[in-house]
């Protein structure tokens, strides 16, 4: 029996999640390395080969770095979990005419849940992965996550889902480390590849990382049921000719086909209509946005109005902001305004560089 317990850790084969392993292990852990397999590359029908986490490659790194120190190794699929749930919100919220943030849902619905079924199984106390954040605990007992003491690697912005269940048995050792320190570490344990191997930042199930050709190779007949639609600005004036609405984003510039002898931006989507809204890049900017599914880390729930920096995408500085408690969720209001607010992305809230909760941008 190991002194520090027994801990289940996400391997993915790459760099993080293997120093993470191996970390624990020299702590004095007893460690059980898993690979999840969550999408098969195979069925997106992407030109791209597979790459990141899901893999033959990866899951043979995964296990070799396992059966080198001496500990288990096993592969979970998950695949039919996350296709129907991941997969298809991802599809769902583009047809509303939203930009989803399909990690964020994967680590709060599926992967941490995933992990601790199968931790519980083997009488793991503990799971880990090689995200780059911190897990504290408050005076008041609740956990919350920290930001990874490395801006530039920071993860703290899609782990705001992970409830307290989650939080209180897991393990981010590598939140207190750079990125530089880590790869060091990859070479000193033996693994010299491991620490010049690129990293991945597509989305998993999207290699080829065209999402909208992901779309129209999903939803059969896609590209008729949305032809037609009209660019318009913001009095509803007709522009051009689009696409088809799911194919644009907020804030968007490029790939639109259209020239005005400046530069426009994609400042609304109306699924409804099949309308795009341009706009000058002012056109983007918020003071308000209502924000629901709300999880609160650092307390139980929000009794009156809070002081916050929130960030509104993953590599947003975050701005201070009002939180005000409102009907199924939270209404945001900004001290400036905000630019590119999406529909569908997360808001997270902090509190210098702790997590207090976050939740789903629904309007604005």
């Amino acid at each position: 029996m190991s002194r520090k317990g027994k801990v289940l850790v996400a391997m993915s084969g790459g760099i993080d999640s293997t120093v993470t392993a191996l970390m624990l292990h020299h702590e004095g852990y007893e460690v059980v390395g898993i690979t999840m397999k969550t999408w098969d590359y195979t069925a997106s029908g992407g030109s791209k080969k597979e790459t990141g986490c899901c893999n033959l490659d990866s899951f043979n790194d995964a296990r070799q770095a396992a059966v080198q120190h001496g500990f288990p190794h096993y592969i979970l699929d998950i695949r039919d979990e996350f296709g129907s749930f991941v997969v298809e919100n991802f599809v769902d919220e583009y047809l509303a005419g939203r930009t989803p943030n399909p990690c964020v849902l994967c680590n709060t619905h599926i992967k941490w849940r995933a992990l601790l079924k199968r931790a519980d199984a083997l009488g793991c106390e503990f799971i880990a992965t090689g995200h780059y954040g911190i897990v504290k605990q408050h005076d008041n007992g609740r956990f919350f996550i920290r930001k990874g003491v490395d801006e530039t690697k920071d993860q703290s912005y899609v782990l705001w889902g992970l409830q307290q269940d989650l939080l209180s048995r897991t393990l981010l050792p590598l939140g207190g480390y750079r990125k530089t320190e880590i790869r060091q570490m990859a070479h000193d344990y033996g693994y010299p590849e491991l620490a010049k191997k690129a990293e991945s930042y597509e989305i998993c199930f999207v290699p080829d990382n065209d999402y909208r050709g992901f779309l129209k190779r999903k939803v059969e007949g896609l590209e008729e049921r949305v032809a037609g639609g009209s660019f318009v600005d913001k009095d509803g004036k007709i522009l051009g000719q689009h696409k088809g609405y799911p194919f644009y984003t907020i804030g968007q510039r490029k790939g639109l086909d259209v020239t005005f002898g400046k530069p426009v931006y994609v400042t609304g989507i109306n699924p409804d209509s099949n309308t795009v809204v341009l706009g000058d890049e002012e056109d983007l900017n918020q003071q308000e946005m209502f924000v629901s599914k709300i999880n609160w880390m650092m307390y139980d729930g929000l009794e009156g109005q809070l002081e916050a920096t929130t960030k509104i995408r993953y590599k947003d500085k975050g701005a201070a902001s009002i939180i005000t408690p409102a009907e199924n969720g939270v209404q945001v209001r900004f001290f400036e305004q905000a630019k590119g607010i999406a529909p569908g992305q997360s808001a997270v809230f902090y509190d210098g560089d702790d997590v207090i909760g976050g939740g789903i941008i629904q309007r604005y």
